[in-house]
């Protein structure tokens, strides 16, 4: 068996998009008919372009290759121009075609993929979900369950009455690609009011997930949490920029 086919797809994501202004599908053929898709997430480019990437990719070394060989075509990608340090771009297109070899190997074998990744364990996961506006606010482009926490409590509660067990959030303010920050009084209090409201709301029925999106110095990142801590979150996510790993340390 060997790939013969490749076909993208950009998929716009109409305004306010949520999740993201677009998605991006890739689809890869055999010499015996059998498809698999997968998606490309992360890129740093627009839809179009990190298309043209993966198709450039599969010429390259995707085409005539066997989907069965996942982790061969994984280092193949990988180590393409000799750096071994791909950004995060090429890394989006490789799990699209990685995604893509699994969804052949599970159909051509018949069985789903995790009987092939060491097979199930649990019966059932727990899940969790952020705070979205619902279909009306979406409609009026009222994004205000992000910073206010009675509607962000009621909307808590009605995720939790639809099973699920965690919910997640962040009322801080938007997301910056300067280096990190002092949050502002207003912010600590807005995060306060948020923990309190949501945990009134849901009691321990859920999780409580606080998400910061990589935007304070250490400094900054411990006096959010000692105004969260005593609301019990269970994760403080990414309270200082990724690529400061001492920061975080």
């Amino acid at each position: 068996m060997k790939i013969v086919d490749v076909k993208t797809w950009v998929v716009a994501n109409p305004p306010p998009y949520f999740g993201g202004r677009y998605f991006i599908f890739i689809q890869l053929t055999t010499d015996s008919g059998v498809t698999g898709l997968g998606e490309i997430y992360a890129t740093a480019f627009s839809g179009k372009v990190a298309a043209a990437m993966a198709e450039d990719i599969c010429a390259r070394y995707v085409i005539g290759a066997n989907p069965f060989q996942i982790e061969k075509l994984w280092r193949t990608i990988y180590g393409s121009g000799y750096n071994l340090r791909p950004d995060v771009s090429l890394v989006g297109v490789l799990s699209g075609i990685e995604i893509a070899c699994w969804d052949i190997v599970g159909k051509e074998l018949g069985r789903p993929i995790y009987d092939l990744l060491g097979g199930r364990v649990r019966e059932k996961l727990r899940a969790y979900t952020y705070l979205y506006p619902n279909g009306d606010e979406v409609a009026r482009g009222d994004e205000s369950v992000y910073t206010d926490p009675d509607l962000a409590a009621a909307r808590a509660a009605e995720y939790v009455s639809q099973g699920f067990t965690a919910v997640k959030f962040d009322p801080m303010d938007m997301y910056t690609v300067y280096d990190g920050r002092q949050p502002t009084l207003q912010e600590l209090t807005r995060a306060k009011k948020f923990m309190r409201q949501l945990r009134a709301a849901i009691g321990d029925s859920a999780d409580l997930l606080f998400g910061t999106h990589g935007q304070f110095t250490a400094a900054g990142a411990l006096r959010v949490a000692e105004v969260i801590a005593p609301y019990r979150p269970l994760w403080f996510e990414e309270p200082t920029p990724p690529e400061d790993p001492r920061a975080m340390a």
